[in-house]
């Protein structure tokens, strides 16, 4: 069995710009280091790539393996050089679009609405505002349709869960994106380009993670949901994110994926298969045990599931 954790934010909070932005604190981070290194042995993708590749092949006692998603410049600023100074080889998973045409991803873009705007009522209020701008052009669902669909999440009320799938995934895409710009303009900054060069890590700066042994794979090339998309878009989708690492010097042989929102299904497996994906980590929240889960298929537990 392999440990994998997922980490997203990792940044001092307290003295962010946006301090409710949901993250991992430095000072918990930190503390979470001295745990693993406890408690645990820290391994490479390299590491679990061996261990899958031989029926021989072996792993230390409790490896766990740190991934990090959607390519932050809190990634490059905080996390490697604690990674570095300790020796700990991690995963960075950057979407290729935020990181060559500075757009804000728009699952970025709501979750730092969410971190501006506290009052949620009010946001879906704005939210259902916009819906009635629409509806008849769209033919789209009414509002209590919208919000019977939201299900459950570990970390997120009702209502946040509701409006995040809204925006996410629930309406057209043309319509979510209209929607999505609008709040982002108006409760968080108009200057989209400046705000995307300060949340993400630069082409230089990966460049530099890849140099000094950390591992960097795809995250997707827009952050879509490769499950909510055509085979042909799916495969484009993959293609461009793949030229994207290859030109970082990623082997077109030897790269791994890390699906966005954690969304895959039998098509985007076979893509990946083609194209000599060698690892896929999802967001399912357990242990992975390699004698039982499929290399493109690894779960991940959250950094809250681990005591920091």
């Amino acid at each position: 069995t392999v440990t994998i954790v997922m980490y997203h934010y990792v940044r001092d909070l307290a003295r962010s710009r946006f301090p409710a932005i949901k993250g991992l604190s430095l000072d918990r981070f930190c503390r979470q280091l001295d745990y693993i290194q406890t408690h645990y042995t820290p391994i490479a993708a390299e590491n679990l790539l061996e261990a899958l590749a031989s029926p021989t092949g072996d792993l230390p006692p409790n490896p766990i393996l740190l991934t990090f998603d959607d390519g932050y410049s809190d990634h490059f600023l905080n996390v490697f050089p604690l990674l570095d100074a300790r020796g700990i080889r991690g995963c960075f998973f950057p979407p290729a679009q935020a990181i060559l045409e500075h757009k804000v991803l728009d699952v970025n873009k709501i979750q730092f609405v969410l971190a501006a705007v506290p009052d949620i009522g009010t946001l879906l209020d704005e939210v259902f505002s916009y819906l009635a701008e629409f509806r008849s052009a769209y033919e789209l669902k009414t509002n209590e349709e919208y919000l019977q669909t939201a299900g459950q999440h570990r970390y997120d009320t009702p209502q946040v869960t509701a409006l995040k799938r809204i925006l996410q995934r629930e309406l057209p895409h043309s319509v979510r994106t209209e929607i999505v710009r609008r709040l982002f303009a108006r409760h968080v900054t108009n200057d989209e380009v400046a705000f995307a060069c300060e949340l993400y890590m630069s082409v230089e700066q990966i460049a530099c993670l890849q140099r000094h042994g950390m591992h960097v794979g795809s995250h997707g090339y827009a952050h879509a949901w490769l499950n909510h998309l055509s085979p042909d878009a799916q495969t484009l989708e993959i293609d461009q994110s793949l030229d994207f690492l290859q030109k970082l010097g990623v082997p077109k042989d030897d790269w791994t994926m890390c699906y966005p929102y954690g969304g895959f299904n039998d098509s985007v497996l076979q893509i990946l298969r083609d194209r000599q994906c060698q690892l896929g980590f999802t967001v399912e929240a357990r242990i992975a045990d390699l004698d039982v889960d499929d290399r493109l298929t690894l779960p991940r537990i959250d950094t809250n599931d681990l005591p920091s």
